[in-house]
């Protein structure tokens, strides 16, 4: 298969059916870490979509919680995303001034953040740097691919945390910390080189972990009941006075 944007062939493991998906999100309020007037962090759970869909059943979001436990809240609120299958603390602006303030921070890179995953297998380095630039895969949506040819830069440093076991298989406990933030950047570099792939890396560029995030219906099996991977820390500057804060979500698994 050749892709249209690219002479080189593309390297397609899985190519499909995207599994069938029926939004059910866990009911409640999420878990509030800190709030003020001006922003509120909170522990979003997996199953969850930050941001409202299209379809009238995905209006239920992260977002319109928020709204609903702080109805004085004014602006766009969202200012970063996790995936619907992510867990972990994500922080909102309450007002449009903090909702700004916050937005310009994320794309400046001036946050920092780290993930707890695990992966399948035992890794046998124990630290690292993953540079697998990506895009979209525009024949398998809603998909990313690594392509070495066209991707933008995706960079995401590891570290092995413990070497564990899960339902009786292997699997390695990573922190993963992206220095870019691609859609599915940390589920692609993990399970790469068994996804999509165009080129061969050369330079700087390296290949992925070969070991997916366990749970990972997208780029592996759904053999877990939940996607392993949880956001565990965020740290920012507060939009007002300025202040460094970090904020951390108890890991649920």
């Amino acid at each position: 298969m050749v892709d249209s944007r690219s002479q080189y062939p593309i390297s397609r493991v899985k190519t499909g059916p995207i599994p069938i998906f029926t939004y059910a999100p866990p009911m409640g309020d999420p878990a509030v870490l800190f709030s003020d007037e001006h922003i509120v962090a909170v522990d979003k759970p997996a199953g969850l979509l930050t941001v409202p869909g299209i379809a009238p059943e995905k209006q239920d979001c992260l977002r319109s919680r928020i709204q609903g436990m702080f109805p004085e809240a004014q602006g766009p609120m969202t200012c970063h995303r996790l995936d619907l299958s992510t867990s972990g603390v994500i922080v909102l602006g309450l007002t449009k001034e903090a909702h700004r303030n916050l937005s310009i921070q994320f794309e400046n890179r001036r946050t920092e953040k780290a993930y707890t995953a695990l992966l399948e297998g035992h890794l046998e380095t124990d630290e690292g740097t993953i540079n697998c630039p990506m895009r979209k895969d525009m024949d398998v949506r809603p998909l990313m691919l690594v392509d070495y040819v066209q991707g933008k830069p995706s960079v995401t440093h590891y570290r092995v945390l413990a070497r564990e076991s899960y339902q009786g298989r292997p699997v390695t406990r990573v922190e993963l910390v992206p220095h870019t933030g691609r859609t599915h950047q940390l589920r692609v570099h993990a399970a790469h080189p068994r996804v999509t792939t165009i080129g061969a890396p050369s330079g700087e560029e390296t290949t992925g972990l070969n070991a997916p995030i366990v749970g990972d219906e997208l780029y592996d099996e759904p053999n877990a009941p939940r996607l392993m991977l949880h956001a565990t820390t965020l740290s920012i500057h507060h939009p007002v006075t300025g202040e460094r804060m970090r904020f951390d979500a108890p890991i649920p698994f």
